[in-house]
């Protein structure tokens, strides 16, 4: 059954659905190539604490309606009135959403099909894992047409993804990169014409999978491209303290850990039938991580 999720940013551009155990965010301005508007970026954010909110979502898809584009970047006419101020404060107010999407817990797909332009390919490399139709096309054209410039933030995560070369030639050129390009880049893991069908597939498989590994492999990740590389950690015979490097707090977590032994007693108790050697490995994993009471809290059993 298909619910309309409760999102505090209420808008027919931005459609948020829950099904059986996925969320689905529907970016849907065809007419506009689902050009962002600022209630689709508020709405986006808002839907992230959804998904971050509800333990029965297990997956976050995002999609644009139309089969034309994914997301055609940010709606210009916004821009209108801009001065130089005005464009730091929405630069600014763009990264703190993408930041929000890529500390989602959950996994996020990102279904492209058509134009992945601008912000859209912003939007699209905070996901975890990404499907493209053959239509699909990737750039950030501003070089010839609004004559802005980039966050670091998303600038450095293009270059994560997609290598440096690559994203300067696309930038200075105004180049886009089709598909098959974005497949042999490692951007996107799969290219087909059935993107609906793939899309399914990717949220049933990742449904399937240990929550918990996947959020510890998102966190890990996500803190080692903030960090430019490393995880700082100091460690004692008695407890590991992290310093957190993302800009967006873990709410339910903790920088002072308890052993790894208490922890794995801990586990055990709540199931026994796993082995406490398993737990400890399990705990000084997500002890690396920081982030001890997000794992008890999301432990499934």
């Amino acid at each position: 059954m298909t619910e309309a999720a409760d999102s505090g940013a209420k808008t027919d551009d931005l459609l948020v659905e829950s099904e059986d155990g996925v969320l689905t965010v529907t970016f849907n301005r065809p007419e506009a190539r689902n050009a962002m508007t600022w209630d689709m970026y508020m709405g986006l954010a808002e839907a992230c604490e959804t998904a971050d909110g509800d333990d029965s979502i297990r997956v976050m898809v995002l999609r644009g309606a139309g089969g034309k584009a994914f997301v055609a970047g940010t709606d210009i006419a916004q821009f209108t009135e801009f001065d130089g101020p005005a464009g730091v404060a929405y630069e600014k107010r763009i990264s703190e959403v993408l930041a929000r999407l890529r500390a989602v817990n959950i996994p996020v797909i990102a279904a492209i099909d058509g134009y992945c332009v601008g912000g859209g390919l912003g939007i699209a490399a905070c996901a975890d894992v990404r499907v493209a139709s053959p239509r699909a096309r990737f750039g950030v054209p501003i070089a010839r047409t609004l004559g802005n410039c980039l966050s670091g933030d998303t600038l450095g995560l293009l270059i994560e993804l997609l290598g440096r070369a690559r994203v300067v030639d696309m930038l200075l050129r105004a180049r886009f990169i089709e598909a098959d390009e974005a497949l042999g880049a490692g951007f996107v893991g799969l290219v087909t014409e059935d993107i609906a069908e793939a899309t399914a597939e990717w949220a049933a498989t990742l449904k399937g999978h240990a929550p918990l590994t996947m959020w510890s492999v998102k966190e890990v990740v996500r803190r080692l491209s903030d960090s430019g590389g490393s995880v700082d950690m100091r460690t004692s015979s008695n407890e590991s303290t992290v310093r957190r490097t993302s800009t967006t707090p873990c709410t339910r977590s903790s920088t002072r850990l308890p052993t790894n032994g208490a922890v794995a007693e801990l586990f055990h108790a709540r199931s026994p039938v796993v082995g406490s050697h398993h737990l400890r490995v399990v705990a000084a994993e997500v002890a690396q991580v920081g982030c001890i009471s997000e794992f008890l809290g999301r432990y499934r059993e």
